[in-house]
């Protein structure tokens, strides 16, 4: 590792972020510090990281430095679903292949979601920031039933349990007639992602010799005499082992160089809704909603500090170069609106107060960039857009294998190491390729897009 180029922009604001009360700021890194650990990356991943290298080392030193600030980057700009079952979004109805790399993938997702329950009850968070509600996967077409009950089907063979909901139940949560269908299912945690992950960087800050710095991007990174050296801005770290939770950033750092894939998904919040407004729609004033195609839109409903608001994810991109063109929310913002208004005609004077995109990190095999990657250095990155509950996983992992923690005392004993992800194959071929398959897919979802 040597000097890294800039942090590419994130597209739009941070809404969830944007929609809280002002906090106090985190400090900038300034000068030299020394650490037994240095954490890059302040989302689920790093998070999860820090804290468990301190369940692990309480005498230890642990830096964190964020980039951006707390909650304002990829963390925090997710539509927050911690999602406990299988979730390919490469299939078309979530499933994946083996019954048995399922289960083992379930059992990693649900220890992570025990992880942040309780990080959030150590830490005292907001109700809003983590409920443990389930999610339901909706279906506006017969296609999207289909779906729906093939991978009902699959959990059935998991012995997993589920609720399959018809055209009634989705109008009495929802409000709308859009919906024919529905498979709940009660595992999931929905998070108010900024509020979470304020909350879990403001719990970690009381930790004894636990330190944030945000708006520290790493500039170099060096290995002298055994110890890092770890340069932002206006100031350097000396550590021993550094864990990098950056996602698809870490090919800037000089790892896994044409392997992963940098894709930005777009999503769309209303202004809170008024008492009128709140009326007119009915239903319950949350729920949350995956499509039953997995390339079709997202929509939630909340109701909390930042008021009654609707949210629409959709549209997927690309981007290699991690940085979206111009113009390109401008559109996003238009399709987000005709899929407002097909959803909620009632609702058609309501604007949209933030429009913005969210950077992912997939591989085209599925698989994470995690593991030692030099001496001292590992990886707790690539998600496969899945942030929340495999980030989490990610970030745990690390930790552990920073610190040798032999697997029958590992948090995650479900664990097995992967494969490194597959090559990817020469530009502009892959742009092509993967646009042009996340457009067909979109286009197959019909009226789940």
């Amino acid at each position: 590792m040597a000097e890294l180029g800039a942090m590419p922009p994130d597209p739009g604001p941070a809404a969830w972020d944007a929609i809280l009360p002002a906090r106090a700021p985190y400090p900038t890194l300034v000068g030299e510090q020394h650490a037994d650990y240095l954490v890059v990356g302040a989302g689920f991943a790093g998070l999860a990281a820090a804290r468990r290298l301190h369940q692990l080392q309480p005498e230890a030193r642990t830096i964190i430095l964020e980039g951006r600030g707390v909650a304002e980057g990829p963390a925090g700009r997710n539509s927050g679903f911690m999602i406990d079952l299988p979730h390919d979004l490469s299939s078309d109805d979530y499933a994946g292949e083996s019954l048995d790399n399922d289960r083992r993938q379930t059992a990693l997702n649900r220890a992570a979601i025990r992880f942040a329950a309780q990080a959030a009850q150590d830490y005292a968070m907001p109700a809003e920031a983590f409920v443990a509600s389930g999610k339901i996967n909706a279906a506006a077409t017969d296609k999207g039933r289909q779906h729906n009950l093939d991978y009902a089907r699959h959990l059935a063979g998991l012995d997993e349990t589920y609720e399959l909901l018809d055209a009634a139940d989705m109008k009495a949560l929802t409000g709308i007639a859009y919906y024919q269908s529905g498979l709940w299912t009660p595992g999931t945690a929905m998070l108010q992602p900024a509020q979470f992950i304020r909350g879990f960087a403001a719990g970690l800050q009381q930790q004894r010799g636990v330190d944030l710095y945000e708006y520290s991007p790493v500039t170099a990174c060096t290995q002298r005499q055994g110890y890092w050296q770890v340069q932002t801005p206006q100031g350097l770290v000396q550590a021993k082992t550094v864990i990098l939770a950056v996602n698809g950033l870490i090919q800037q750092f000089g790892y896994f160089a044409r392997r992963l894939l940098h894709v930005f998904t777009y999503a769309s919040m209303t202004r809170a809704l008024t008492v009128d407004e709140c009326q007119r729609l009915g239903g319950e004033a949350q729920w949350a909603f995956t499509p039953a195609d997995p390339l079709g839109t997202t929509v939630r409903r909340i109701s909390g500090v930042g008021g009654n608001r609707i949210i629409i994810r959709s549209r997927s991109s690309y981007d290699p170069t991690m940085a979206v063109p111009e113009g390109r929310l401008d559109s996003v913002a238009r399709t987000h609106r005709r899929g407002f208004e097909a959803r909620f005609p009632m609702l058609k004077q309501v604007e949209m107060a933030y429009c913005w995109g969210g950077r992912l990190c997939l591989s085209l095999n599925g698989v994470s960039a995690l593991g030692q990657v030099a001496e001292g250095v590992y990886a707790a990155c690539c998600q496969n857009g899945l942030g929340t509950a495999k980030g989490t996983v990610a970030g745990i992992i690390a930790a552990e294998q920073a610190m040798g923690v032999a697997k029958s005392a590992s948090l995650l004993p479900d664990y097995q190491p992967e494969a490194p992800p597959k090559k990817l194959m020469p530009e502009p071929l892959m742009w092509l390729g993967a646009n042009g398959y996340m457009r067909w897919k979109e286009l197959r979802a019909g009226r789940e897009f």
